[in-house]
């Protein structure tokens, strides 16, 4: 039965393969950041809905997050679709390729969904790149009766159980007051020496940093012409960890530095978290090892487990996802040269016939991985005790 399925959902990718290249294109063609996706998720919504499947737009309270869903069988697939892009580059981490793969998935499953007893959804999860849409969701009870997750991510490298670090994002904003920079300077107090200060702190605190631990930053706000003393200044740091522990161990000290700023220059301070903190990523090893077997049977090469130890992948909110229920986020390879993501050269990359081939191979190895996993009776039944399934 399993080879007449896989056979099946091939014949249905190759069925909708035009149709899945075109959806990709669209979504690159016009590039909407976080949490205002508005014509990207009507694009794959739509296709879903003309489909057959039943779609529920602004789900969990956010306007650009919906689920369709077919079928009605106990065990439930979520197919996560991002579609959110990046601020003047795009679509250079490919989140086009993302929501067409899962949208070819579901519709190859959709076939099947009977034979296999499954419910097929998928999940349009807005703001990725900033704003934490899957935490917001896994919050507000979306996932709540998701068996299993996944979905692909194009890469310059294929891998199947990457991991991924902690982040968390940091607003920083100094209040100092304003004076004339030659006639009073000593009746100012510099909010944008209190950014030098801090920056300066967390520049020597990187020679001590953790394993793993990383901090990477931009001034947002640096004041407004050069002989007004900065009154108000503002930065933004994106701190990484090996996992959520890690951290938050590092949080404390880089609020310790931008203290130092304020305290060094007698300005007040702010610090606001940006997005929810993204978790790591903890990929389901059978899943994991179900979806190596599809990719590999279709021609994709894989990193080897042990370099997919040495690999990450960056951080992303699918890390909270693996964190609550069994889940993978394989990466698939597009040739992207010297590039890598979160680059231009390689946004243009996501719309070239590499990445089309991408999304539909990534499309079939999920809807195999999907078909080994529900025909399989310890892993269906391990699945539906975790208390996922309708």
């Amino acid at each position: 039965m399993s080879t007449d399925l896989k056979i099946s959902t091939r014949s249905t990718i190759e069925r909708y393969s035009d149709a899945l290249v075109d959806l990709s294109h669209s979504i690159h063609a016009e590039p909407e950041l976080a949490f205002a996706e508005h014509r990207s998720m009507e694009k794959v919504a739509g296709l879903l809905a003309g489909e057959g499947f039943k779609v529920e737009r602004g789900v969990a309270e956010l306007d650009t997050a919906f689920t369709a869903t077919y079928g009605d069988g106990e065990l439930v697939l979520g197919l996560c679709a991002e579609y959110d892009a990046l601020p003047e580059v795009g679509h250079a981490c490919g989140h086009n390729v993302i929501a067409a793969a899962s949208t070819g998935a579901a519709l190859a499953l959709r076939d099947v969904a009977d034979e296999l007893g499954i419910t097929v959804r998928v999940i349009g999860t807005p703001a990725e790149e900033v704003g934490g849409g899957k935490v917001l969701m896994l919050e507000r009870g979306v996932f709540d009766d998701v068996s299993f997750s996944m979905m692909v991510h194009p890469a310059p490298y294929e891998s199947c159980a990457s991991g991924s670090l902690a982040i968390t994002d940091l607003e920083v904003n100094y209040t100092g007051r304003p004076s004339h920079a030659a006639a009073a300077p000593h009746l100012g107090i510099n909010a944008g020496d209190a950014i030098t200060v801090a920056q300066v702190a967390i520049g020597l605190l990187r020679h001590h940093l953790e394993p793993g631990q990383m901090v990477s930053g931009i001034v947002t706000r640096g004041g407004t012409v050069p002989n007004v003393i900065p009154a108000r200044t503002s930065a933004m740091f994106d701190l990484r960890g090996e996992n959520v522990e890690s951290l938050k161990r590092l949080e404390n000290r880089i609020r310790d530095c931008f203290k130092a700023g304020a305290l060094a220059t007698g300005c007040t301070h702010e610090v606001v978290q940006v997005s929810p903190i993204y978790a790591e990523l903890t990929p389901d090893p059978w899943l994991a090892d179900a979806y190596r077997r599809a990719a590999t049977e279709l021609g994709r090469r894989p990193l080897s487990p042990e370099q997919e130890q040495r690999e990450k992948i960056g951080s992303t909110d699918m890390g909270n996802v693996t964190r609550v229920l069994p889940a993978i986020h394989p990466t698939i390879a597009i040739d992207c040269g010297d590039a890598v993501n979160h680059q231009s050269e390689f946004a243009t990359a996501c719309a070239s016939p590499s990445a089309d081939r991408a999304l539909l191979d990534g499309a079939l190895a999920m809807a195999w991985t999907t078909i080994a996993t529900a025909t399989d009776p310890e892993q269906r039944a391990r699945l539906l005790a975790r208390g996922g399934a309708a």
